[in-house]
C-alpha cells in the first residue's frame, strides 16, 4: 500500500520542500515537522500493512514508534492519527497480543499509556525462532507421516530442513546484533 503515490517512496518524499525542515536528527536537538512525521508514520505504516500486519495497528505502532519516548495515550494515539478511541483500541489489543507494546499506568492517573518493548525486534525474532521451531517439529513429523520417499513427504522435509536452518542464521544474526549494539554503545 503507498500513501504517498510511490510504492517504494518517491524522491519527493526525501527532498520535498519541507523535507528536512524543523528535524531534530534524533537527538531532540530542534522542533520536529509533524507533517513530515505524519508521511513517515504513514509510509511506514503501509510497508508493514503490505507485510501482512493489520492496518490500523501498524499505524499505531509506528506512531509510537516515531513518538520521543516510544509511549503514547490513547487519546494522544487518536488524535495523532485522527482516528477513533475504538480504533486505537483494537489496535493496541493485537499489538499487546503479539507482544509488540505493553500497556502501563501513568504515575498518579488512571490513564493507560502504551509503551514499545525496550528491545522490540529482538524480542520479536527471539519469538518467531520458537515459531520456527514448532513449525519444524511439525514439518518433521509429517514428513514421517507422508513418507520418506514420497514426493509430498521429501518436499515436507526440505522445508522443515529450510525453517531449521533459518533458526540457525537468525540465532546467529542476533548474537552478532548483540556484538554490533555494544561495540557501538562502547565507543
Amino acid at each position: 500500500m503507498a500513501t504517498n503515490g510511490h510504492a517504494g517512496g518517491g524522491r519527493e518524499d526525501r527532498e520535498g520542500p519541507d523535507a528536512g525542515a524543523g528535524r531534530d536528527g534524533g537527538g531532540g536537538r530542534g522542533e520536529r515537522d509533524e507533517q513530515a512525521v505524519g508521511r513517515f508514520v504513514e509510509r511506514f505504516a503501509g510497508e508493514l500493512t503490505a507485510a501482512g500486519m493489520q492496518r490500523m495497528a501498524a499505524r499505531v505502532f509506528t506512531a509510537l514508534l516515531a513518538s520521543e519516548d516510544a509511549a503514547m495515550t490513547s487519546a494522544e494515539l487518536a488524535e495523532q492519527l485522527r482516528i477513533s478511541p475504538a480504533a486505537v483500541s483494537g489496535a493496541i489489543q493485537y499489538l499487546t497480543q503479539v507482544n509488540m507494546v505493553s500497556r502501563e499506568r501513568d504515575p498518579g492517573s488512571r490513564r493507560d499509556r502504551y509503551v514499545l518493548h525496550n528491545e522490540l525486534w529482538y524480542e520479536t525474532f527471539a519469538r518467531r525462532d520458537q515459531v520456527l521451531s514448532r513449525w519444524g517439529n511439525t514439518l518433521r513429523d509429517g514428513a514421517e507421516t507422508l513418507g520418506e520417499n514420497t514426493a509430498a513427504g521429501t518436499r515436507v522435509a526440505e522445508t522443515a530442513e529450510f525453517f531449521e536452518f533459518l533458526q540457525t542464521e537468525i540465532v546467529a544474526m542476533m548474537d552478532r546484533w548483540r556484538e554490533h549494539r555494544a561495540a557501538r554503545d562502547a565507543s
